[in-house]
């Protein structure tokens, strides 16, 4: 690997304009997101913003939930255009950054999820699960706009019992290190509450 995929043996390159944001279920990490490129499009002309969604149709409530965050982000955020990304991140943030354009990606979570977790997922090996991470990372550091990631903090709470759901904490807490170390601000949310974690200039 090489800084650009997060080696820990070497510095890994921090965009200046990208920020992470982390925090449990409904703790405010999504409304934040769309502050986040609420204040983005009314800091200049020309200027738009772009929501690439992970989450996947998948049982009937999970399908329910979908619509109303659709339909309560169109209120919130007119101008957020909205992508339905289930699979292939790395390749629609590569498509879609622009100098003009800030994405938000909602969420890392539903994208582990669905990389890794069979049948709503495609049951990566860990060959085929790292080289998608490194793709991820290329496009961050690649992508000429700003980028807000969300994603659930799952690692403070007990350890869960099945061998695949611990598995899946590892992986997205690996993740969050990985893309960690490329943004500029971190965020963690809690009860709506913002705290800055890192903020580098």
């Amino acid at each position: 690997m090489n800084a650009i995929d997060g080696s820990p043996s070497m510095t890994p390159l921090i965009h200046q304009d990208h920020e992470l944001i982390l925090g449990g279920a409904r703790s405010g990490k999504s409304r934040t997101a769309e502050a986040r490129a609420s204040a983005w499009l009314r800091g200049g002309a020309g200027r738009e913003a772009a929501l690439i969604a992970t989450a996947w149709g998948g049982d009937g409530e999970m399908v329910e939930r979908i619509r109303k965050h659709r339909v309560e982000r169109a209120m919130r955020v007119p101008a957020l255009a909205t992508f339905e990304v289930p699979t292939d991140l790395p390749a629609a943030v590569l498509r879609l950054s622009a100098p003009h354009r800030l994405l938000v990606i909602d969420c890392l979570t539903l994208w582990l999820t669905q990389c890794l977790l069979p049948p709503t997922g495609r049951g990566m090996d860990t060959g085929a699960w790292q080289a998608e991470q490194d793709a991820l990372l290329r496009a961050l550091h690649e992508s000429p706009g700003p980028i807000v990631l969300v994603s659930n903090e799952i690692g403070l709470g007990v350890m869960p019992l099945s061998r695949e759901a611990r598995a899946c904490v590892d992986a997205l807490g690996i993740v969050h290190q990985r893309v960690a170390a490329h943004c500029a601000r971190i965020t963690l949310m809690v009860a709506g509450c913002e705290l800055a974690i890192k903020e580098r200039r």
